[in-house]
């Protein structure tokens, strides 16, 4: 079965940074990107980024451009997303999602596998 595991949140200061990770298994890579979303309280699940197999293509959504970076490790098992510079409004639960299969990259119903998230909370 594919697991994703996302790890790393935590509550911080505003102007502060956390790093999440999400760690798959029981999941090949090849020829699939993977990404970062995350749900405020009140509102729809959004993309915040998102990376390919290979690393060459990263998208971000306009409000984190700057400030978040989104990498993977060299055995693809493992995604990352720094977070800088963090605002009160970032708070939100942060999902890890893999295998965008279609429609556009920040859109949650284009991805097959999903993580349970882990809670961002910036004050």
């Amino acid at each position: 079965d594919v697991q994703l595991v996302e790890s790393g949140g935590g509550s911080v200061q505003a102007g502060g940074s956390l790093r999440l990770s999400c760690a798959a298994s029981g999941y090949t890579r090849f020829g699939h990107s993977m990404a970062w979303f995350r749900q405020r309280p009140g509102k729809e699940r959004e993309g915040v980024a998102v990376i390919d197999d290979v690393g060459s293509r990263t998208y971000y959504a306009d409000s984190v451009k700057g400030r978040f970076t989104i990498s993977q490790d060299s055995a693809l098992t493992t995604v990352y997303l720094q977070m800088n510079s963090l605002k009160p409004e970032d708070t939100a639960m942060y999902y890890c999602a893999a295998h965008w299969a279609q429609g556009h990259w920040s859109k949650p119903a284009g991805y097959v596998h999903w993580g349970q998230g882990t809670q961002v909370t910036v004050s």
